[in-house]
């Protein structure tokens, strides 16, 4: 894609995901000084770990629909422009699902710490935030081997990704992520919290300050 902006600037490939952790500083302070307060102050209460969860799991898979469209966009426009190396078309295009996946870690991620971190026993307390990591290990080695599978089995993800189809490869996550959300929502429907009087309230969150 063209990662020109302007005349005489050129965004390294490299740095693209810039966007996602710049999404999530922002909207983490956006949610912590206005939406939670004005959630609590319009229905009384605030939104609980597992709730702020699923909101991650439904914005992932949310992207995932975004990023589909937009990598049609990008096949259709690189076959009307087969000679070129450079597909015609600004990368600025990836900036939305980008985004959406820095509001969904903004959800997700503190919504799980603060679980973890109300829910374990007391001496459990400090593996709170080492169990995200360990969440994203598990996901990087899931994620190598369905390419690994998609790679073996279809034709989606050949070395030049002009001549694939890896639009296909983004519905699979988006179908993949409503049955995770659908089996989430299930699990956290019978989950009864063990270590809170009703809701945490947003300040209780290990990443408030």
């Amino acid at each position: 894609m063209d990662r020109h902006i302007g005349p005489n600037f050129q965004i390294p490939a490299g740095s693209i995901l810039v966007f996602v952790t710049v999404s999530t500083a922002l909207f983490l302070a956006l949610f912590d000084k206005f939406l939670f307060p004005t959630w609590k102050k319009m229905t009384g209460k605030s939104l609980t770990p597992l709730q702020r969860i699923g909101v991650g799991h439904v914005l992932n898979f949310l992207c995932m629909g975004v990023s589909a469209l937009v990598e049609s966009k990008r096949l259709n426009v690189a076959k009307s422009n087969e000679s070129s190396n450079i597909v015609p078309m600004s990368v600025l295009w990836l900036v939305p699902q980008l985004a959406i996946v820095g509001i969904s870690e903004a959800f997700h991620f503190p919504g799980q710490v603060a679980f973890y971190y109300q829910e374990f026993p007391t001496t459990l307390k400090n593996m709170a935030t080492a169990m995200i990591s360990v969440v994203v290990g598990v996901s990087f080695y899931l994620t190598t081997a369905l390419i690994d599978v998609v790679r073996r089995t279809t034709t989606w993800l050949p070395g030049n990704i002009n001549n694939g189809r890896l639009d296909n490869v983004y519905w699979i996550l988006v179908v993949g992520g409503i049955l995770n959300f659908g089996y989430y929502v299930i699990c956290a429907w019978f989950y009864k919290y063990k270590n809170m009087k009703e809701v945490v309230d947003h300040s209780d969150s290990p990443y408030h300050e």
